[in-house]
Protein backbone atom coordinates (compact mmCIF):
# COMPACT_ATOMS: atom_id res chain seq x y z
CA UNK A 1 0.00 0.00 0.00
CA UNK A 2 1.46 3.39 -0.69
CA UNK A 3 1.44 6.36 1.18
CA UNK A 4 -1.24 7.82 -0.57
CA UNK A 5 -3.25 5.14 -0.24
CA UNK A 6 -3.29 5.62 3.69
CA UNK A 7 -6.14 6.81 6.02
CA UNK A 8 -3.44 9.04 7.39
CA UNK A 9 -1.42 10.30 4.63
CA UNK A 10 1.16 12.54 7.17
CA UNK A 11 2.69 9.54 8.77
CA UNK A 12 6.20 8.81 7.50
CA UNK A 13 6.70 6.91 4.06
CA UNK A 14 8.92 4.49 5.69
CA UNK A 15 6.95 2.88 8.23
CA UNK A 16 5.56 -0.90 7.71
CA UNK A 17 1.96 -1.67 7.59
CA UNK A 18 0.07 -3.99 9.28
CA UNK A 19 -0.01 -7.36 6.99
CA UNK A 20 -3.78 -6.96 5.03
CA UNK A 21 -4.19 -10.56 6.11
CA UNK A 22 -3.67 -9.61 9.46
CA UNK A 23 -7.10 -9.55 11.67
CA UNK A 24 -8.23 -6.10 12.19
CA UNK A 25 -6.65 -4.89 15.27
CA UNK A 26 -8.71 -3.11 18.16
CA UNK A 27 -8.56 -1.14 20.81
CA UNK A 28 -7.80 -4.20 23.37
CA UNK A 29 -4.44 -5.26 21.70
CA UNK A 30 -3.29 -1.44 22.27
CA UNK A 31 -4.17 -1.64 26.04
CA UNK A 32 -0.94 -3.06 28.73
CA UNK A 33 -1.59 -5.39 31.37
CA UNK A 34 -0.54 -2.79 34.21
CA UNK A 35 -3.34 -1.19 36.53
CA UNK A 36 -4.07 2.26 35.33
CA UNK A 37 -3.79 4.14 38.51
CA UNK A 38 -5.23 7.85 38.87
CA UNK A 39 -8.18 9.04 41.11
CA UNK A 40 -11.12 7.88 40.80
CA UNK A 41 -12.90 10.59 37.90
CA UNK A 42 -9.74 11.60 36.27
CA UNK A 43 -10.71 13.11 32.79
CA UNK A 44 -6.90 10.87 31.79
CA UNK A 45 -9.46 7.59 31.90
CA UNK A 46 -11.37 9.51 29.10
CA UNK A 47 -8.59 10.34 27.21
CA UNK A 48 -6.79 6.98 27.21
CA UNK A 49 -9.83 4.75 25.80
CA UNK A 50 -10.08 7.18 23.29
CA UNK A 51 -6.54 6.92 22.37
CA UNK A 52 -7.01 3.15 22.97
CA UNK A 53 -9.62 2.83 20.26
CA UNK A 54 -8.23 5.31 17.85
CA UNK A 55 -4.91 3.86 17.69
CA UNK A 56 -5.88 0.69 15.32
CA UNK A 57 -7.33 2.98 12.67
CA UNK A 58 -3.88 4.36 11.41
CA UNK A 59 -3.08 0.80 10.44
CA UNK A 60 0.29 0.28 11.73
CA UNK A 61 2.38 -2.17 13.92
CA UNK A 62 2.59 -1.69 17.44
CA UNK A 63 6.05 -1.67 17.46
CA UNK A 64 6.16 1.47 14.79
CA UNK A 65 4.18 3.58 17.40
CA UNK A 66 6.47 5.47 20.17
CA UNK A 67 4.94 7.75 23.25
CA UNK A 68 7.23 9.98 25.32
CA UNK A 69 6.05 11.58 28.00
CA UNK A 70 7.35 13.46 31.13
CA UNK A 71 6.42 13.68 35.00
CA UNK A 72 3.30 14.25 35.91
CA UNK A 73 -0.03 12.17 36.22
CA UNK A 74 -0.94 12.08 32.32
CA UNK A 75 2.74 11.19 31.74
CA UNK A 76 1.69 7.78 33.22
CA UNK A 77 0.50 7.38 29.68
CA UNK A 78 3.14 4.83 28.04
CA UNK A 79 2.40 2.39 31.16
CA UNK A 80 -0.82 1.69 29.60
CA UNK A 81 -0.67 1.27 26.32
CA UNK A 82 0.75 -1.69 24.84
CA UNK A 83 3.31 0.29 22.55
CA UNK A 84 6.70 1.43 23.11
CA UNK A 85 7.54 4.51 25.26
CA UNK A 86 9.19 6.09 27.71
CA UNK A 87 8.44 8.08 31.06
CA UNK A 88 11.29 10.39 30.15
CA UNK A 89 12.13 13.82 32.36
CA UNK A 90 10.38 16.23 33.63
CA UNK A 91 9.39 18.88 30.89
CA UNK A 92 11.93 17.12 27.84
CA UNK A 93 9.79 15.09 26.19
CA UNK A 94 9.49 16.63 23.01
CA UNK A 95 13.40 17.14 22.94
CA UNK A 96 13.54 13.09 23.54
CA UNK A 97 10.56 12.95 20.76
CA UNK A 98 12.78 15.39 18.18
CA UNK A 99 15.71 12.73 18.54
CA UNK A 100 13.24 10.03 18.19
CA UNK A 101 11.40 11.30 14.94
CA UNK A 102 14.83 12.42 13.17
CA UNK A 103 16.93 9.24 13.48
CA UNK A 104 13.75 6.54 13.26
CA UNK A 105 11.34 8.06 9.99
CA UNK A 106 9.79 4.38 10.23
CA UNK A 107 8.05 5.60 13.67
CA UNK A 108 5.06 7.50 14.56
CA UNK A 109 5.87 9.49 17.37
CA UNK A 110 3.77 10.70 20.33
CA UNK A 111 4.46 13.07 23.20
CA UNK A 112 1.99 13.02 26.20
CA UNK A 113 2.53 15.99 28.53
CA UNK A 114 0.37 17.98 31.02
CA UNK A 115 0.24 21.89 31.59
CA UNK A 116 2.60 22.29 34.21
CA UNK A 117 5.25 19.18 32.62
CA UNK A 118 4.68 21.15 29.07
CA UNK A 119 4.83 24.74 30.07
CA UNK A 120 6.36 25.69 33.49
CA UNK A 121 10.03 23.85 33.50
CA UNK A 122 9.45 22.27 29.52
CA UNK A 123 8.47 25.53 27.82
CA UNK A 124 11.43 25.93 26.35
CA UNK A 125 11.50 22.60 25.14
CA UNK A 126 8.03 22.49 23.61
CA UNK A 127 8.05 26.03 21.44
CA UNK A 128 10.99 24.80 19.65
CA UNK A 129 9.71 21.61 18.83
CA UNK A 130 6.69 23.27 17.18
CA UNK A 131 8.76 25.84 15.44
CA UNK A 132 10.97 23.24 14.10
CA UNK A 133 7.96 21.17 12.96
CA UNK A 134 9.01 18.19 13.73
CA UNK A 135 7.42 14.80 12.49
CA UNK A 136 5.47 13.98 16.28
CA UNK A 137 1.63 14.82 17.93
CA UNK A 138 1.75 16.46 21.58
CA UNK A 139 -0.86 15.68 23.35
CA UNK A 140 -1.21 18.30 26.27
CA UNK A 141 -3.77 17.68 29.38
CA UNK A 142 -4.16 21.06 30.86
CA UNK A 143 -6.59 20.29 33.82
CA UNK A 144 -5.12 23.82 35.12
CA UNK A 145 -3.45 22.67 38.10
CA UNK A 146 -0.33 20.29 39.11
CA UNK A 147 -2.03 17.20 40.06
CA UNK A 148 1.00 14.73 40.99
CA UNK A 149 2.06 17.06 43.19
CA UNK A 150 -1.22 17.73 45.30
CA UNK A 151 -2.49 20.87 43.32
CA UNK A 152 -0.40 23.65 43.22
CA UNK A 153 -1.39 26.39 40.90
CA UNK A 154 0.28 25.77 37.41
CA UNK A 155 1.10 27.93 34.58
CA UNK A 156 -2.42 27.86 32.88
CA UNK A 157 -4.24 28.33 36.25
CA UNK A 158 -6.32 31.75 36.48
CA UNK A 159 -5.21 34.61 38.30
CA UNK A 160 -6.65 34.56 41.85
CA UNK A 161 -6.47 30.84 41.93
CA UNK A 162 -5.88 30.00 45.55
CA UNK A 163 -4.34 26.53 45.78
CA UNK A 164 -1.73 25.48 48.64
CA UNK A 165 1.30 27.14 47.38
CA UNK A 166 -1.34 30.74 46.42
CA UNK A 167 -3.29 30.76 49.53
CA UNK A 168 -4.05 34.34 48.67
CA UNK A 169 -4.79 33.59 45.46
CA UNK A 170 -2.28 33.19 42.04
CA UNK A 171 -0.60 36.65 40.61
CA UNK A 172 0.46 35.29 37.54
CA UNK A 173 -1.14 36.12 34.15
CA UNK A 174 -2.12 32.52 32.85
CA UNK A 175 -0.76 30.94 29.08
CA UNK A 176 -2.89 30.06 26.97
CA UNK A 177 -1.43 27.10 25.20
CA UNK A 178 -3.16 27.27 22.01
CA UNK A 179 -2.13 31.17 21.84
CA UNK A 180 1.34 30.04 22.70
CA UNK A 181 1.40 27.18 20.03
CA UNK A 182 0.44 29.47 17.23
CA UNK A 183 3.23 32.52 18.20
CA UNK A 184 5.64 29.40 18.40
CA UNK A 185 4.71 28.87 14.21
CA UNK A 186 3.00 25.93 15.51
CA UNK A 187 1.41 24.03 12.02
CA UNK A 188 -1.14 22.45 13.96
CA UNK A 189 -2.84 23.94 16.67
CA UNK A 190 -6.11 22.14 18.13
CA UNK A 191 -8.32 22.21 21.13
CA UNK A 192 -10.79 19.29 22.52
CA UNK A 193 -12.60 18.45 25.63
CA UNK A 194 -11.78 14.85 27.33
CA UNK A 195 -15.36 13.98 27.67
CA UNK A 196 -16.32 14.14 23.95
CA UNK A 197 -15.39 11.19 22.42
CA UNK A 198 -16.68 11.77 19.16
CA UNK A 199 -14.88 15.51 18.98
CA UNK A 200 -11.63 13.96 20.45
CA UNK A 201 -11.32 11.22 18.17
CA UNK A 202 -11.71 13.26 15.07
CA UNK A 203 -9.17 16.09 16.21
CA UNK A 204 -6.48 13.28 17.04
CA UNK A 205 -7.43 12.01 13.37
CA UNK A 206 -6.59 15.13 11.72
CA UNK A 207 -3.56 15.50 13.83
CA UNK A 208 -2.27 12.36 13.21
CA UNK A 209 -2.42 12.69 9.49
CA UNK A 210 -0.86 15.67 9.72
CA UNK A 211 3.15 16.25 8.54
CA UNK A 212 4.34 17.99 11.24
CA UNK A 213 4.23 19.09 14.71
CA UNK A 214 0.51 18.48 15.59
CA UNK A 215 -0.98 20.26 19.24
CA UNK A 216 -3.80 18.84 20.74
CA UNK A 217 -4.30 20.41 23.99
CA UNK A 218 -7.26 18.78 25.66
CA UNK A 219 -9.23 20.16 28.58
CA UNK A 220 -8.91 17.44 31.41
CA UNK A 221 -10.80 17.21 34.57
CA UNK A 222 -8.51 17.12 37.86
CA UNK A 223 -11.80 15.24 40.19
CA UNK A 224 -9.54 16.22 42.96
CA UNK A 225 -7.64 19.26 43.22
CA UNK A 226 -9.35 21.32 40.31
CA UNK A 227 -12.73 20.06 40.25
CA UNK A 228 -15.02 21.63 37.51
CA UNK A 229 -13.07 24.03 35.97
CA UNK A 230 -14.60 23.21 33.02
CA UNK A 231 -18.09 22.83 34.01
CA UNK A 232 -19.46 25.33 31.39
CA UNK A 233 -18.52 24.02 28.27
CA UNK A 234 -19.58 20.28 29.67
CA UNK A 235 -22.74 21.31 31.24
CA UNK A 236 -25.88 21.03 29.12
CA UNK A 237 -27.41 24.11 30.16
CA UNK A 238 -24.39 26.06 29.51
CA UNK A 239 -22.00 24.67 26.82
CA UNK A 240 -24.22 25.98 23.85
CA UNK A 241 -23.17 29.58 24.78
CA UNK A 242 -19.95 28.72 26.22
CA UNK A 243 -18.36 26.57 23.16
CA UNK A 244 -17.35 28.07 20.05
CA UNK A 245 -17.01 25.63 17.35
CA UNK A 246 -14.35 25.69 14.65
CA UNK A 247 -14.53 24.06 11.56
CA UNK A 248 -12.78 24.85 8.81
CA UNK A 249 -15.33 26.05 5.58
CA UNK A 250 -18.13 27.03 7.75
CA UNK A 251 -19.58 30.31 9.35
CA UNK A 252 -18.49 29.89 13.32
CA UNK A 253 -21.60 29.79 14.95
CA UNK A 254 -22.68 29.17 18.33
CA UNK A 255 -25.46 29.68 21.17
CA UNK A 256 -28.47 28.67 21.63
CA UNK A 257 -30.32 27.63 18.42
CA UNK A 258 -32.84 30.11 16.41
CA UNK A 259 -35.98 29.02 14.73
CA UNK A 260 -33.41 28.28 11.69
CA UNK A 261 -31.70 25.80 13.79
CA UNK A 262 -28.50 27.63 14.01
CA UNK A 263 -26.90 29.32 16.67
CA UNK A 264 -27.72 32.95 17.51
CA UNK A 265 -24.23 34.51 18.09
CA UNK A 266 -21.13 34.24 15.65
CA UNK A 267 -17.83 35.65 15.17
CA UNK A 268 -17.48 38.62 13.15
CA UNK A 269 -14.06 40.94 12.74
CA UNK A 270 -13.67 43.69 15.07
CA UNK A 271 -12.88 47.11 13.23
CA UNK A 272 -11.73 48.85 16.52
CA UNK A 273 -9.28 46.39 17.34
CA UNK A 274 -8.38 44.24 14.49
CA UNK A 275 -8.84 41.24 16.07
CA UNK A 276 -12.84 39.26 16.11
CA UNK A 277 -15.55 39.86 18.62
CA UNK A 278 -18.46 37.69 19.55
CA UNK A 279 -22.11 39.70 18.08
CA UNK A 280 -25.35 38.50 17.95
CA UNK A 281 -26.26 37.30 14.32
CA UNK A 282 -29.47 39.19 14.28
CA UNK A 283 -27.92 42.56 15.01
CA UNK A 284 -24.88 42.18 12.30
CA UNK A 285 -26.65 40.06 9.76
CA UNK A 286 -25.43 36.31 8.93
CA UNK A 287 -23.12 37.40 5.71
CA UNK A 288 -20.95 39.19 8.35
CA UNK A 289 -20.01 36.02 10.42
CA UNK A 290 -16.24 34.96 9.62
CA UNK A 291 -15.95 31.71 7.81
CA UNK A 292 -13.38 29.84 9.63
CA UNK A 293 -10.18 29.07 7.48
CA UNK A 294 -7.65 26.44 9.32
CA UNK A 295 -5.30 26.55 6.13
CA UNK A 296 -4.95 29.99 6.13
CA UNK A 297 -0.99 30.61 5.89
CA UNK A 298 -1.25 33.84 7.79
CA UNK A 299 -1.89 32.70 11.85
CA UNK A 300 -3.64 36.05 12.60
CA UNK A 301 -7.22 35.10 12.50
CA UNK A 302 -6.23 31.61 14.40
CA UNK A 303 -4.65 34.34 17.26
CA UNK A 304 -7.10 36.34 17.55
CA UNK A 305 -10.18 33.60 17.82
CA UNK A 306 -7.59 31.98 20.62
CA UNK A 307 -7.40 35.34 22.72
CA UNK A 308 -11.40 34.36 23.11
CA UNK A 309 -10.76 31.79 25.34
CA UNK A 310 -9.39 34.83 28.13
CA UNK A 311 -12.61 37.01 28.05
CA UNK A 312 -14.31 34.84 30.42
CA UNK A 313 -11.68 31.93 30.52
CA UNK A 314 -14.01 30.24 32.50
CA UNK A 315 -16.99 30.67 30.55
CA UNK A 316 -16.00 30.84 26.94
CA UNK A 317 -13.67 28.60 24.53
CA UNK A 318 -13.00 28.32 20.68
CA UNK A 319 -13.18 24.26 20.06
CA UNK A 320 -11.70 22.67 17.38
CA UNK A 321 -8.59 22.98 14.66
CA UNK A 322 -7.61 26.28 14.91
CA UNK A 323 -4.61 26.15 12.18
CA UNK A 324 -3.43 23.22 9.85
CA UNK A 325 -1.00 24.44 7.34
CA UNK A 326 2.18 22.65 5.28
CA UNK A 327 5.73 23.53 5.84
CA UNK A 328 8.85 21.57 5.68
CA UNK A 329 9.14 19.36 8.72
CA UNK A 330 12.91 19.44 10.49
CA UNK A 331 13.68 15.85 10.73
CA UNK A 332 12.96 15.79 6.70
CA UNK A 333 15.29 18.23 6.54
CA UNK A 334 17.43 16.47 8.50
CA UNK A 335 17.98 13.47 6.67
CA UNK A 336 17.87 14.90 3.54
CA UNK A 337 20.96 17.31 4.41
CA UNK A 338 22.62 13.50 5.42
CA UNK A 339 21.62 12.24 2.11
CA UNK A 340 22.88 14.73 -0.22
CA UNK A 341 26.20 14.92 2.20
CA UNK A 342 26.92 10.85 1.10
CA UNK A 343 26.40 11.86 -2.05
CA UNK A 344 28.38 14.38 -2.14
CA UNK A 345 31.62 12.29 -0.50
CA UNK A 346 31.22 8.69 -2.07
CA UNK A 347 33.17 5.95 -0.88
CA UNK A 348 33.72 3.49 2.42
CA UNK A 349 31.17 5.26 4.89
CA UNK A 350 34.87 5.05 7.32
CA UNK A 351 36.69 7.28 4.91
CA UNK A 352 33.84 9.60 4.84
CA UNK A 353 33.82 9.78 8.47
CA UNK A 354 37.34 10.35 8.87
CA UNK A 355 37.36 13.04 6.28
CA UNK A 356 34.59 14.87 7.90
CA UNK A 357 36.45 14.67 11.38
CA UNK A 358 39.82 15.98 9.83
CA UNK A 359 37.91 18.73 7.83
CA UNK A 360 38.84 22.01 8.25
CA UNK A 361 41.39 23.69 10.98
CA UNK A 362 43.13 20.49 12.76
CA UNK A 363 46.01 20.13 15.22
CA UNK A 364 48.03 17.65 16.05
CA UNK A 365 48.76 17.66 19.75
CA UNK A 366 52.03 15.67 21.48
Amino acid sequence: MSTEQLPFPGVRSGIELVPTNDEPQTGKEYTSDQEVRWCPGCGDYAVLKAVQGFLPQLGLRRENIVFVSGIGCSSRFPYYLDTYGMHSIHGRAPSIATGIATAREDLSVWVVTGDGDALSIGGNHLIHALRRNVNMTILLFNNRIYGLTKGQYSPTSEAGKVTKSTPMGSVDHPFNPVSLALGAEASFVARTIDSDRKHLTHVLSAAAAHRGTSLVEIYQNCPIFNDGAFDAIKKNDTKADAIIPLVHGEQIRFGALSSTGEGTKGLIRDSATGGVKVALVDEVGADQLLVHDAHNPDPSTAFAISRLTDSGYLNQSPIGIFRQVERPTYDDQARAQIETAKEAAPGDPQQRLDALINSGDTWTVV
